[in-house]
């Protein structure tokens, strides 16, 4: 989320858009409340929460950026039924019958916490990077940290003090 704020702020340089986000946890809910259901009584489907959100962000005509974002564990069986979303074809495809196409304004995110269950196809189609905090260290932190002191403080850090510090925390850390 930080990111598609990021990027709508930076909406008025090209090539930025606007970033419009559609957030759904699939493993909160069965998996006919995220796809669909055919109800056996009434003979009538059902649409579930994915297909409620992507026909809303397929549905938007602006040129903003619309990200459907999967905010919760993978699971091998709901991320199996995306088979045709993650391919190049972009289609979801629903057991109604009806195939939804996603714009090219369109992706799908997955905020996960990790892999543990996902196939190596799936960690390949949907493109995920999964890194360990404990891998990436500190310093990435620390040199943000002091590009913010040169750019939003009040007062900013001249570089002597910025390079001093720098030093002490590879040093020390």
């Amino acid at each position: 989320r930080v990111l598609a704020q990021a990027l709508t702020r930076l909406k008025d340089i090209p090539p930025f858009r606007k970033v419009k986000t559609y957030v759904c946890n699939p493993k909160s809910i069965t998996m006919g409340q995220l796809y669909g259901q055919f109800d056996p009584t009434t003979h009538e489907w059902t649409d579930g929460v994915l297909p409620s959100l992507v026909k809303a962000a397929a549905g938007d005509t602006k040129m903003d950026r619309k990200w459907v974002i999967f905010d919760g564990p993978v699971d091998a069986l709901w991320i199996e039924n995306m088979n045709t979303v993650l391919d190049d074809n972009k289609k979801l495809c629903l057991n109604s019958g009806e195939i939804i196409t996603l714009p090219n304004t369109m992706t799908m995110m997955f905020e996960v916490e990790n892999l543990a269950v996902a196939s190596p196809a799936t960690v390949s189609r949907c493109g995920m990077v999964y890194m360990e905090p404990n891998d990436r260290g500190l310093m990435p932190g620390i040199l943000s940290w002091l590009q913010t002191q040169d750019t939003d403080a009040p007062t900013p850090m001249p570089q002597d003090i910025r390079t001093l510090v720098l030093l002490l925390f590879a040093k020390y850390l």
